[in-house]
């Protein structure tokens, strides 16, 4: 067996929460099942990385806040003349509340230096705002809180996978219980069939029963023998279609094969020890932690930021700059210098479109999609509150069902052992013992198909609700 294969196995033996010393078998519980899914299906895997690119992107939209260093070096020299040399280091500080500092020292020499510069060596301490635009909300925060959203949304999502993907994985593992239920009934039922065979054949021999009671008995062990075979491949399908929901922890699918059974003992499989939840509180905490409507409300988080940011486009663009200066490299004393007075430079850029179309147009596109979304939640909720309702109400229906079936297993019981004393006794025919054991069998097997069912219901109640994580 390749490496893999073992490391899976051996997982799966850690969490074995039964042994079978007799037949050398392990058992497999749900949640054992489950946690092989959490820890290596490549689904999970491949969300966990969506969720890292999304945290990639947040941090990214955040480096627009980063301190940036500028170097500006310009020199003009034509002629053997200097025309001129123009050296400027400067550091910018951009904040959160859309004010951005700057600091700087400048060097400006030459023959034919600009005069709106500084000649020979200055130095700056300067902001930068835009009291319409930048006080109250700017792009740079904008992108940074619709990158947060978009973390939590991709979680929500991924939420989604999960809760979906636990509940087929539970699907899975009770059709590998049924059909390992069946397949064990068919098995008893064989060896019943075989003894029975050779005791009607040796009565046969010595007179006591007729020849028949021999072709019945016959007849009844090839049909078990045939229903025993498809019961098997049933065992074998079932099993193939829950190993799709197990994979190694390098990332390869793992086959497990008949030494691993389902763990049909306790109270995973005993409807009588499960209780179903109270309706009213699961709809409520449906409303609350359903990643669907989570990730719906992330949605509309992304789009109330784009509200905002194109709300802010039917202002006027007002950008204010204002240096202090100072000669030399010396820093510039804040507390002695008036704003307006000396050493200063200033300046101020106003911008307003007249029709503001554009703005406007775009400003009304992202309120139809915020309407849009909101539609779209009441429809979810309506859809998640009767989803929930319809499996509560199948959980109900089938603890009802169980208790009819249950209970007609046990009459069909009580015929059959009837029939078989009344057999012994001479009194009945194999053709009646024969009739009363496939009623028997089907009755069980019944009663085993709405176990199956009541134990996916009661997890289909978390799935419904989007709680299975």
């Amino acid at each position: 067996m390749r490496m893999p294969g073992k490391v899976i196995l051996l997982s799966i033996g850690l969490m074995i929460s039964f042994f079978d010393l007799r037949s050398q078998s392990m058992a497999l519980s749900l949640d054992n099942a489950l946690d092989i899914v959490r820890k290596y299906h490549p689904v999970i895997n491949q969300s966990n990385l969506i969720i890292d690119q999304a945290s990639n992107s947040l941090q990214a939209s955040r480096g627009v806040f980063d301190p940036t260093l500028l170097v500006n070096n310009d020199r003009k020299t034509f002629d053997n003349k200097q025309y001129f040399n123009y050296y400027n280091p400067e550091l910018r500080i951009p904040t959160w509340y859309g004010i951005d500092f700057k600091a700087g020292v400048e060097n400006n020499i030459g023959d034919r230096v600009d005069p709106s510069l500084t000649s020979n060596r200055s130095a700056y301490l300067g902001v930068s705002v835009d009291p319409l635009r930048g006080l109250i909300y700017d792009k740079r925060r904008a992108a940074v809180q619709q990158a947060n959203a978009m973390v939590k949304l991709t979680r929500q999502e991924q939420q989604l996978v999960v809760n979906d993907l636990l509940f087929e994985t539970t699907e899975a593992y009770w059709e590998w219980i049924n059909a390992f239920l069946v397949n064990r009934i068919f098995l008893e039922a064989l060896k019943t069939n075989q003894f029975r065979f050779e005791f009607v054949k040796k009565a046969f021999q010595q007179g006591d029963r007729a020849s028949i009671d021999t072709i019945e008995a016959l007849s009844q062990l090839q049909l078990v023998q045939t229903l025993q075979l498809q019961a098997a491949l049933d065992l074998q399908k079932a099993r193939f279609f829950l190993s799709n929901y197990f994979w190694t922890e390098q990332n390869q699918p793992y086959m497990f094969g008949g030494e691993v059974v389902p763990d049909t003992t306790g109270a995973q499989f005993n409807p009588s020890r499960i209780q179903l939840p109270v309706l009213e509180k699961l709809i409520e905490t449906a409303m609350v932690e359903h990643p669907k409507l989570n990730a719906i409300n992330s949605k509309k988080d992304i789009l109330e930021i784009d509200r905002k940011v194109k709300t802010l486009d039917l202002l006027p663009s007002f950008k204010i700059n204002y240096n202090f200066l100072d000669k030399g490299y010396n820093v510039p004393d804040l507390f002695k210098q008036s704003l307006f007075q000396n050493n200063y430079k200033y300046g101020v850029t106003f911008g307003l479109p007249l029709l503001q179309r554009q703005a406007r147009g775009e400003l009304s596109k992202t309120k139809n999609k915020i309407s849009e979304i909101d539609f779209s939640r009441k429809l979810t909720e309506l859809e998640i509150q009767n989803k929930v309702k319809g499996v509560f109400a199948e959980s109900s229906s089938l603890i009802q069902q169980l208790n009819v079936s249950e209970q007609n297993y046990l009459n069909n019981k009580q015929l059959l052992d009837a029939e078989n004393i009344k057999f012994s006794m001479g009194e009945s025919s194999m053709f009646l013992v024969n009739a009363r054991e496939i009623k028997l069998i089907e009755s069980e097997q019944k009663l085993i198909a709405l176990k199956t069912k009541f134990f996916i219901s009661i997890i289909a109640n978390q799935w419904a609700a989007g709680l299975l994580r």
